[in-house]
């Protein structure tokens, strides 16, 4: 039980790490042509709703905003790039930074027939670092500016929305606090983003007993994960390792998840 006295929803369930050690090349599109050497282990995953107040980007590398995107159809191009800007603001809100941009919006569900790089990810990842971050950086700001920023502190955040009630494949986020950086292990994403041509460089993670797992029960579209992925700050609390995960008390009949993300690049003065 929480605090406020409602049953808490922990889940016992595995969860796919990568073999310690071992660089894995991942491509999007086609799954099967991937070197994804895993490792799974039972763990177990905390239900977050009771911790929401205490959660904090800094302290946890996550946190839970609410309010609606007001978004009606995210399969339209305006009104995902107007969804795009409204995280934005969203996430300079959160950091008080003086510039955020965004990249890479994806939608994804585990619906029968659904494409590769719109299904939903497992594994237990980070996703993406340092080069992956001034790479896209410099695509988007013009060079000087781009330069000029990277320069300064920056952060890669990730805001993670369910377009409908997450009933299956939900998503877990690891505390970072618990993530440490001799557990991660190159990752080479090709074809990640809906198909970009050059690839993208991340971290998978390999498995340790003090890992701390959390999960939103029952996630609404009026709630979203905002996830620190990467700080150039190396002193600061980062890559939160996340991986959508099968939970066991799943009904056969639950509706296919649906949800969308986008990345952020938050650059402070």
């Amino acid at each position: 039980m929480s605090d406020s006295g409602t049953v808490t929803r922990d889940v016992r369930t595995t969860m796919k790490y990568v073999v310690r050690g071992e660089a894995a090349v991942f491509h999007a599109g086609d799954r099967g042509k991937s070197y994804w050497p895993g490792d799974e282990r039972a763990v177990t995953i905390h239900d977050l709703r009771p911790h929401f107040s205490e959660l904090g980007l800094e302290r946890n590398g996550f946190v839970v905003a609410r309010g609606s995107s007001e978004i009606a159809d995210y399969t339209d191009k305006d009104q995902l790039a107007l969804y795009c800007r409204d995280t934005e603001r969203l996430v300079q809100r959160l950091t008080g930074a003086a510039r955020v941009i965004s990249f890479g919006p994806i939608l994804r569900t585990n619906a029968t027939g659904a494409h590769g790089h719109n299904q939903p990810a497992f594994g237990a990842h980070v996703d993406y670092g340092a080069r992956t971050v001034a790479d896209f950086a410099r695509d988007i700001l013009p060079p000087e500016e781009a330069e000029r920023r990277l320069a300064g502190r920056h952060m890669l955040i990730n805001v993670w929305r369910p377009i409908a009630t997450v009933e299956s494949a939900p998503l877990a986020v690891c505390d970072a606090r618990t993530v440490r950086r001799e557990d991660l292990f190159s990752s080479e994403i090709v074809g990640g983003l809906g198909g970009l041509a050059r690839s993208l460089f991340g971290f998978n993670l390999a498995y340790a007993p003090d890992h701390c797992w959390y999960h939103v029960p029952q996630m609404q579209p009026t709630e979203a994960l905002v996830f620190k992925l990467f700080d150039s700050d190396p002193d600061a609390v980062q890559f939160t390792a996340h991986s959508a995960f099968d939970d066991p008390d799943t009904p056969p009949d639950a509706a296919p998840r649906q949800s969308v993300e986008v990345r952020t690049i938050a650059f402070l003065d």
